[in-house]
């Protein structure tokens, strides 16, 4: 008889996480209960069934498994002389706890490559999850302590209150949530779109990323800001685009060192709300002087617009979309910054045609936000909560950044803070006689952790410092982490 293929114990109202494979081969001449025992004795060693797990009865197996009773039971009396197995009475047989799976070995124990292994990955370029008992300046992680608890609550309830719809949804996202984000930019960024211009995605990397498939083909050359963000130089290069990078200064992009004619780049990626990381804003006859050139060369300009809604003491400048009379620019949004990064919800503004070849180019990832993440989000925005919330927090990190700069003030000599205008990081220069590296790393001998610039460069770096991320940070952890800051400087005089 050929083998059959049972679960390796059944899927009842009992056992509902038992299902794995078993193989009986009747026309073997190794008895059944010796193959059962085997396959369950190397479950067990494997761990896939973990100690404590209780198997069902013998008449439960053996009429789920398609063999008698007697086969069961002289399965686990085997297993049960070998330990594997504990059988009590009126507790009935569970897997043994003095069991311990051995670590798991390579897959591959050649050590050559697969073939899927030849395109080179990326390098881990992520910041590390938190770490107890540390004080991080970590940077673009906002607070969520002053969360809208109950007007969060409320919009939940009405969505939960809904049965969710049947079939797959609009990929450009909720019709609901695009309107509600299109009324929110025409309000604080001056952006005249509408909801067909709107693309709902899970973050400015994922937006980034699809329209990087969608315009830019390998070899392209594309320009970056200089520092710059280091997320979209990954995504460039992993791109195969060849990357220029173009300096900034306090006052954002540098535009007359804008590649011209032949050497004008495809795309131009840039933050002029808030250069990252310096902290610049692109000061206004620059915004106009980047679109001339962006018409003028036939480039499509990405303006990542991440956390423009926190300003101090300085006007709002108007985004670079908002100028643009000639469709070269790709808005990109997010609620990463003005709520929290675990919702996955970002957003992309562009062109009507613009939108319709990014669809076309996302048919091909399953990328689309939840529903009912975009209907909540939505009531959110509609019903004026995020702005609420931001006017909160806009005053929360406004003192923030003054409970930093007071612990500076008295050493002015340590260094000048460039950025104070917007956001919530600061990158604070150094003098030539400080090695940034030995700053950090006393910080961190004294449960401090910050970062320095120069990752953020492309080619060797021109300004070095230390940049400071306050969002996450209370009151008193940013005077205490200022204060070792200033400790570790100090010791350069």
């Amino acid at each position: 008889m050929p083998k059959t293929s049972r679960p390796l114990l059944p899927r009842d109202r009992h056992h509902q996480d038992l299902e794995l494979p078993v193989d009986l081969d009747r026309s073997s001449s190794r008895p059944l209960p010796e193959q059962l025992a085997a396959q369950w004795r190397e479950a067990i060693l494997e761990g896939r069934l973990a100690a404590g797990t209780r198997l069902p009865s013998s008449r439960v197996l053996s009429k789920a498994l398609g063999i008698t009773r007697h086969v069961v039971l002289l399965a686990v009396d085997e297993l049960v002389i070998e330990g594997y197995l504990l059988s009590r009475p009126g507790s009935g047989v569970t897997v043994s706890s003095d069991v311990r799976p051995p670590a798991l070995a390579p897959t591959s124990g050649s050590g050559m490559p697969h073939r899927w292994q030849r395109q080179p990955a990326p390098p881990i370029f992520g910041d590390p999850l938190p770490r107890p008992g540390v004080l991080e300046f970590r940077l673009g992680e906002p607070n969520t302590e002053r969360w809208p608890e109950e007007a969060w609550r409320r919009v939940w309830r009405a969505v939960s209150s809904v049965r969710p719809p049947g079939g797959y949804r609009d990929p450009q996202g909720e019709p609901e949530l695009r309107e509600a984000v299109a009324a929110y930019l025409r309000r604080s960024r001056g952006l005249t779109c509408q909801a067909d211009q709107v693309l709902i995605t899970t973050s400015t990397q994922s937006s980034l990323s699809l329209l990087l498939q969608a315009t830019v083909a390998p070899g392209d050359r594309v320009a970056l800001e200089e520092p710059g963000y280091l997320h979209a130089r990954h995504l460039l290069l992993q791109r195969g685009a060849t990357v220029h990078p173009c300096p900034v200064d306090e006052d954002g992009l540098q535009t007359a060192a804008l590649p011209v004619a032949e050497a004008a780049p495809a795309l131009l990626y840039c933050t002029p709300s808030h250069q990252y990381p310096l902290g610049g804003r692109l000061a206004l006859p620059r915004r106009t002087a980047l679109l001339n050139w962006a018409e003028t060369h036939d480039v499509l300009v990405v303006e990542d617009d991440y956390d423009s809604e926190f300003r101090f003491d300085t006007a709002p400048l108007p985004a670079l979309a908002a100028l643009d009379r000639s469709g070269r620019v790709a808005y990109l949004g997010t609620f990463s910054k003005s709520l929290t990064p675990s919702l996955r919800v970002g957003y992309l503004v562009g062109p009507t045609d613009l939108i319709g070849r990014l669809l076309r180019f996302r048919q091909l990832i399953d990328g689309q936000v939840s529903w009912p993440v975009q209907q909540a989000l939505a009531a959110f925005v509609q019903d004026g909560h995020l702005e609420r919330h931001i006017g909160v927090m806009r005053r929360e990190y406004a003192r923030k950044r003054a409970a930093l700069l007071e612990v500076f003030r008295p050493y002015p000599e340590l260094g000048q803070f460039i950025g104070l205008d917007a956001g919530f990081h600061v990158f604070l220069e150094l003098p030539e006689r400080f090695r940034p590296a030995e700053v950090v790393d006393g910080c961190e001998a004294l449960g401090v952790v910050v970062q320095t610039m120069e990752r953020y460069y492309l080619g060797p770096a021109t300004r070095q410092g230390l940049l400071l991320g306050y969002g996450t940070l209370s009151l008193d952890d940013i005077r205490r982490g200022a204060g070792v800051i200033v400790e570790v400087l100090q010791r350069y005089r």
